[in-house]
């Protein structure tokens, strides 16, 4: 009798399918037990009725939805006008601008509201230069305004968010036919008739896409609105202090409160799905739009939009980077410059933040890369039902706040037989699973127009099938691969809401060593913290610029 021969890629398959479980499905079947099942072990939705009965709490769902929703249509009216006369204008200093924006939204988002606390908060630089001039000149009783509240945190993910939209659309504009722009233009549709009339409607799909990217983004958001909230409280701040409140913690409802976040998230992530569908189509740019020079008052009103909007939005990066060298006691900056900030974060674990940042950072980076050339490879060339639970699994985190994903892991492995908590591994593996959509992503759609015939051209030459995936598969998708890890990469280094969860003073990285400075009231030792954050991910941009050999870039 001859025995069957064992499908390797079934065993990857199967292996895949029980990690996913491990450590992604089984907490949030844990999460949702806490969240139903009483300390007596009894089924109750007590944890549900609480939130749903006190105005404090549903206060902080409706708040985190007003704000979000406010926030992503403010970055699509920001975003899309300079996408459009970046991508159909010949704009002076066009690629410094792009550059610029890819910073902008690299950065971690808690880093602009700490700067923008400093330039305009009750004290800030900019509030008492613009008030001293408004005094000047008469107005006694002038005031700015406070940066705190629905407002500062409305300012700072606009700011944060908005190049993502710009990023986005780039790409799409791109893929417009020159020749659609022609014919509108023969049946006179020209000027701002065409570009709500062709090129928005054209773009719908990709418009959708960034607006859900923004949606997902600023409604996780934690740092944000946990310094610049005050009274405003939204959910993500809610969930935590739930967890690890001044007067203790209630795990029930943590868990009950991330149950109703992945809900709304869901319905909106399918909200986006159902409209995407409705706007379904494939364009080919084969003659692709050709640039128009940007004269006289338009051209000049062109620039000012893009030059400023861009400024305004890296300004808190460069002005992070200021403090650091400026004198500072706690959280007063005194004149002059030295290198005080540095030298006294170094003995607030900076060596440690950074070598756990780098450890960290680089062994997650290698397991998302193996798993999502797995995946990639199990998707688009081994389709089957198995297959496709994989890569719809694995790319629920994508909805997923990372609070919700660090409480989940938190207890399902607190105790034994899997007790984890506080060592380096439960970091990873929350890393891993939060940061792994970007790659499959990319991977996937890298592989997808790769021909499979130079894979079989490989075995008919008598290459085996695993060295064929090895020698000729995987150095095909290089570029993929590597653009979608130093997104990856760049999201891992600066992870705030699921770290701040799972973290301990061994387990400390750089964006937490930031944060826990700036609440303590460290303005320096936060701005130099900062700083080296942000060199972190203008290298990494740099790395990934070089690598993709493009400025099309896939979030």
């Amino acid at each position: 009798m001859v025995k069957k021969k064992r499908d390797a890629w079934l065993i990857v398959s199967l292996v895949l399918l029980a990690s996913f479980l491990l450590f992604l499905v089984y907490p949030m079947f844990g999460l949702l037990k806490q969240a139903v099942i009483s300390p007596e072990g009894q089924l109750t939705f007590a944890q549900f009725t609480k939130f749903f009965s006190k105005s404090y709490y549903t206060g902080t769902i409706v708040n985190s939805v007003k704000v979000t929703l406010t926030v992503t249509a403010f970055s699509l009216v920001l975003g899309i006008p300079i996408a459009y006369f970046y991508s159909f204008y010949k704009i002076k200093g066009a690629k410094i601008l792009f550059v610029l924006s890819i910073l902008c939204s690299m950065s971690a988002p808690f880093i602009g509201a700490y700067s923008w606390i400093m330039l305009l908060g009750r004290n800030g630089d900019l509030t008492r230069l613009i008030e001293g001039f408004f005094h000047l000149i008469g107005f006694a009783d002038f005031e700015l305004g406070s940066i705190y509240g629905f407002k500062g945190i409305l300012i700072v993910q606009c700011l944060k968010f908005f190049p993502l939209v710009f990023i986005y659309m780039n790409g799409a504009f791109k893929n417009i036919d020159n020749t659609l722009m022609e014919a509108s233009a023969n049946m006179g549709c020209t000027g701002v008739r065409r570009l709500f009339k062709i090129v928005l409607a054209l773009s719908m799909p990709t418009i959708l896409a960034a607006a859900l990217m923004v949606f997902m983004q600023a409604f996780a958001d934690f740092g944000t609105p946990m310094l610049l909230g005050e009274g405003f409280q939204t959910f993500p701040v809610l969930i935590y202090n739930q967890y690890l409140g001044e007067v203790g913690s209630d795990y029930n409802f943590a868990a009950a409160l991330a149950v109703i976040a992945i809900i709304v998230t869901a319905i909106v992530f399918f909200f986006q799905k159902w409209a995407t569908n409705r706007y379904k189509f494939s364009m080919n740019a084969l003659h692709p739009v050709e640039k128009k020079d940007a004269k006289g008052l338009s051209g000049f009103l062109m620039h000012a939009y893009c030059y400023i909007l861009v400024a305004i939005a890296f300004l808190p990066q460069l002005y992070i980077i200021y403090l650091s060298f400026r004198n500072c006691s706690g959280a007063v900056f005194k004149p002059g410059f030295s290198l005080i900030n540095y030298q006294q974060a170094m003995k607030k674990l900076m060596l440690r933040s950074i070598k756990n940042t780098a450890f960290m950072g680089i062994l997650a980076l290698v397991i998302i890369i193996v798993i999502a050339v797995l995946i990639a490879y199990l998707v688009v060339r081994r389709r089957s039902m198995l297959n496709n639970t994989i890569d719809t699994i694995s790319m629920l985190p994508y909805i997923m706040p990372g609070a919700v994903i660090g409480l989940a892991l938190l207890l399902a492995f607190g105790k034994k037989p899997l007790a984890l908590t506080g060592t380096f591994a439960i970091m990873v593996i929350a890393l891993v699973i939060r940061r792994l959509p970007y790659t499959i992503r990319s991977a996937t759609a890298t592989l997808m127009q790769i021909s499979m015939s130079i894979e079989e051209a490989a075995i008919s030459l008598g290459a085996s099938k695993a060295k064929t995936f090895i020698k000729i598969t995987v150095p095909m998708m290089a570029n993929g691969i590597m653009s979608g890890a130093i997104l990856s990469w760049v999201a891992i280094v600066t992870e705030l809401s699921s770290s701040i969860i799972l973290y301990n003073n061994r387990s400390i990285t750089l964006t937490m060593s930031t944060y826990v400075a700036i609440t303590r009231g460290n303005y320096g030792i936060a701005a130099a913290f900062a700083t080296i954050l942000t060199v972190v991910t203008t290298l990494s941009l740099i790395l990934y610029l070089w690598v993709s050999k493009s400025e099309d870039v896939q979030l």
